[in-house]
């Protein structure tokens, strides 16, 4: 699976709308939804970092 689908799996799986998702990881839901979108990547130490 590629991470767009991972990632848009795992939000909704646990209720989480794409402006919390944001506020989680300190950014904007426009952001979020490009990741879900698959048009851009997230930047992986950040998320890495914030979830260990």
């Amino acid at each position: 699976m590629k991470f767009n689908g991972k990632l848009l799996d795992l939000r909704k799986k646990n209720g989480l709308s794409q402006e919390e998702l944001g506020r989680d990881l300190n950014v904007s839901r426009q952001t979020i939804s490009k990741w879900d979108e698959g048009q851009s990547y997230a930047d992986f130490k950040k998320i890495f970092v914030m979830y260990n």
